[in-house]
Parts: structure tokens; C-alpha cells; sequence
């Protein structure tokens, strides 16, 4: 089959994966980054270079795995060998309909996954084009599963590095000297070590630890504090 009258289609795949990609980071990195930025463990800046470097990373990386199911693994491409040109508008359909709806959820500052959204698109274009036939189920069930499982998995991480940040750090007599004082270097290793969230506590925790402390009398006042005493007692 001569597929050269189709690079038209090609090329707007091409632009469309582009605008997806917008999507993509405005939505999921955004919901990646935001706690990071809220509470002023990284600048806004940082967050994007820091999203741009490794998101890059693990899609050359890692990518290709999951590329590969969203490819092939949730609809059964071997029944479009007859009708090629169907496929490809099928694909294209999906990354529109799913960038669509991820700029729209941006819009209206919904936290939203990409997965979910190019999943249900793939799903939806082929039942529209051969019937139920073309979805592989069994595969489906897992990936469902996984958006049920993950929340779960991490809930019950996040909850036990708190547990240790509390233990090794807030019940500490002296808090402030266990925080690190270099917040957006203790993040770069993989899930980097309980400081990540020790130093995104560091803006507001700190500020009261030694607030309360020069109240007790456990701290000792600092120069200005002593002059300003001086004064008020003249």
C-alpha cells in the first residue's frame, strides 16, 4: 500500500505530538512540581528546569516500556493490517482528543492524569472504528488497576517517610541544625532521602522553632535584640 499520500497525516501527527507534550507538562508536571513549589522548597524557575532535564531523561530512559503498551498492548494493532491509513488517523484522533482535554483541564485548574486521558482516547477511537473486538481487555484490566493500586502504594511510602521525618527530625529537642540547608540539592537523587520534605517544612518550621525558643529563654538574644532592650530600659 502506498502510504505517500498519507505523510500529510504524518506531519500533523508530528505538530500534534508537540501540542500533547504542552499539555502533558502543564498538567502532570505541574501536579508533580506543585507541592515543591508551594511550599518553597524550589522556585517556580527551578521546578521547570529541573522538570525539563529529568522528564527528558526518563522518557529516553525508561519510555519505551510504557511507550510500547500505549503502542500496542491496549488495542490489537494487528487487525488494522488491512487498513493501515485507519490506524494512523485513529492515533492522531487520540493524541488531539487527549491534549484537548488536558489544556481544557489546565484551564479550569484540574489536576488530571495524561495517562488516563490517551488511554480512554486509544480505547475510544478504536471501538468507534472496529467494535469491541479491537480492545485487549485483559491488559486494560491491569492498566486500570494500576491507577487504583498506585494511590494506595504511594499513600502508604509518603505516610512511613513521615513517620521517619518526625521521628529523626520534629521530635528533636534541637530541629532545626537535622533540616538540611541546601533544600533543592537533597532532591536530586531519586526520591533523594527524608530531607526533601524536612526542608519543605524549613520556610515555616524553623522561623517558629526559633520564635518559640528566644520566648523560653533557650535561645540567646542576638545583638539587635540587646540594643533594642538597652534602649526601651533608658
Amino acid at each position: 500500500m502506498d502510504l505517500e499520500s498519507y505523510l500529510w497525516m504524518v506531519v500533523i501527527g508530528f505538530i500534534v505530538a508537540f501540542i500533547l507534550a504542552f499539555s502533558v507538562g502543564a498538567n502532570d508536571v505541574a501536579n508533580s512540581f506543585g507541592t515543591a513549589v508551594g511550599s518553597g522548597v524550589v522556585t517556580l524557575k527551578q521546578a521547570c528546569i529541573l522538570a525539563s532535564i529529568f522528564e527528558t531523561l526518563g522518557s529516553m530512559l525508561l519510555g519505551a516500556k510504557v511507550g510500547e503498551t500505549i503502542r500496542k498492548g491496549i488495542i490489537d494493532v494487528s487487525l488494522y493490517n488491512d487498513t493501515v491509513p485507519v490506524l494512523m488517523a485513529g492515533e492522531v484522533s487520540a493524541m488531539v482528543g487527549s491534549a484537548v482535554w488536558q489544556l481544557i483541564a489546565s484551564f479550569l485548574k484540574l489536576p488530571i492524569s495524561g495517562t488516563h486521558c490517551i488511554v480512554g482516547a486509544t480505547i475510544g477511537f478504536s471501538m468507534v472504528a472496529i467494535g469491541t473486538k479491537g480492545v485487549q481487555w485483559m491488559q486494560l484490566v491491569k492498566i486500570v488497576s494500576s491507577w487504583f493500586i498506585s494511590p494506595l502504594l504511594s499513600g502508604l511510602m509518603s505516610g512511613l517517610l513521615f513517620l521517619l521525618i518526625r521521628h529523626f527530625i520534629l521530635n528533636k529537642d534541637d530541629s532545626v541544625p537535622n533540616e538540611p540547608r541546601r533544600c533543592p540539592s537533597s532532591i536530586l537523587p531519586p526520591l533523594g532521602s527524608t530531607h526533601f520534605p524536612s526542608c519543605a517544612l524549613e520556610p515555616h518550621f524553623s522561623g517558629g522553632l526559633k520564635k518559640e525558643q528566644a520566648l523560653s529563654g533557650s535561645v540567646e538574644p542576638g545583638q539587635d535584640t540587646l540594643k533594642r532592650r538597652r534602649r526601651s530600659s533608658l
